[in-house]
């Protein structure tokens, strides 16, 4: 039997490590649900999505995105120093993350006496995504996903 193409609109599951050019493991699906998503409903990255186009279930493959196509490159423009005292004086250290705006998180890059430097990049901004892929899964989705944007049911979305 012919396995079923990746293509738009293609439910698909797989699992992947995501490694940097270092070599260090940033991400990866091993010991959990395989990660479902829909091709084309820019769930996942651009990059790794248009190198999932025509592969099928049981396919293994390396995936290189460049920044551009991965979190974006990286922008010295969302790097800005806060006063501390705008904290409310809850402590603050190195790596914290914080709610910044409905849809972003900025990261504390260093604190001074006065001041707390803030990363407003995605953690993966300017990184070559290095994916090892291997594919679970690959069905057609029902309309109502389709219509939806996403997959319900099992490492989908729930409503």
């Amino acid at each position: 039997m012919q396995h079923m193409k990746i293509a738009k609109n293609a439910v698909v599951s797989f699992h992947y490590t995501l490694s940097n050019n270092d070599g260090e493991v940033l991400d990866s699906s091993e010991g959990h649900e395989a990660f479902t998503y829909l091709q084309g409903g820019q769930m996942i990255v651009p990059g790794l999505e248009a190198q999932m186009e025509g592969k099928a279930k049981g396919d293994k493959f390396k995936a290189v995105v460049s920044p551009e196509l991965g979190y974006g490159e990286f922008d010295k423009q969302l790097l800005q120093r806060v006063p501390l005292d705008r904290f409310g004086g809850q402590t603050v250290e190195k790596g914290m993350q914080f709610q910044a705006g409905e849809h972003s998180v900025v990261t504390v890059e260093e604190i001074t006496e006065t001041d707390v430097l803030v990363n407003g990049n995605h953690p993966l901004a300017g990184v070559t995504l290095n994916f090892e892929v291997e594919v679970t899964d690959v069905r057609d989705a029902p309309s109502d996903e389709v219509a939806h944007g996403h997959v319900h049911g099992p490492g989908g979305h729930h409503h």
